[in-house]
């Protein structure tokens, strides 16, 4: 899942990162409003964080023009500003969710968690396919109840599949989603990782279109 922190704050910035990307998040970060909102409009991102009080461009505004371009993404705002009043502006320009600083790093990871699922349709945090199951909070992967061990990327790359259940998932959108340092997008690195979960969670569980990408299937379906 990739995430953009908007935060001019660079202590705050450093904490919501290394917290972020603990938690198996691929980031980007932007100091200001207009850098914030260029990224906003030119790339894709499964939530945001944004700050409201940011040079160069308010957080406010950079909201507003995202929405009205139709970008929707889930977007937490963060801030420093807590009245009811600034809270009902960010929430009626189109933000999902507010939190007031000062904050504590791991309920603003759970609250992006909590966006990212409810984006993509799913109310528990538990995720579940046939016999896999994905705890998002606890990071932990099962098959037919059975724990499995996942690298960092393939949890990644499972967990993108999961929250886009009926999907056909490019290799573009999944290099863009799990990957922080930009790679040779010919690579054959997709598909090594493709073919990893296979061997982990069963043959039939992920289909390959050819020309398209690939997407999940019943994992006691035979290819």
């Amino acid at each position: 899942m990739r995430v953009l922190v908007v935060e001019d704050n660079l202590q705050v910035s450093r904490q919501l990162a290394d917290a972020l990307k603990r938690g198996g998040y691929v980031l980007d970060v932007a100091a200001d409003g207009e850098e914030g909102e260029f990224l906003g409009q030119n790339e894709s991102y499964d939530a945001v964080i944004l700050d409201l009080g940011l040079p160069k461009c308010e957080g406010l505004k950079v909201l507003q023009r995202w929405r009205q371009e139709g970008r929707n993404m889930p977007i937490l705002i963060l801030t420093a500003r807590d009245t009811w009043r600034e809270k009902v502006m960010g929430l009626r320009a189109g933000a999902d969710d507010y939190l007031a600083k000062p904050f504590e790093v791991e309920e603003v990871v759970a609250r992006v968690e909590a966006l990212i699922r409810r984006a993509s349709g799913h109310a528990s945090s538990v995720l579940t396919w046939g016999a896999v199951t994905l705890d998002t909070s606890s990071q932990r992967v099962t098959l037919h109840g059975n724990s499995v061990e996942l690298t960092a990327l393939e949890f990644r790359t499972l967990s993108y599949f999961l929250h886009h259940p009926n999907a056909i998932l490019s290799k573009t959108q999944l290099t863009e989603h799990i990957y922080n340092q930009d790679f040779d997008l010919d690579s054959n690195v997709i598909e090594v990782l493709i073919n990893r979960l296979r061997k982990k969670l069963g043959p039939s569980f992920i289909s390959t279109h050819r020309g398209k990408g690939y997407q999940l299937t019943d994992i006691d379906s035979e290819t």
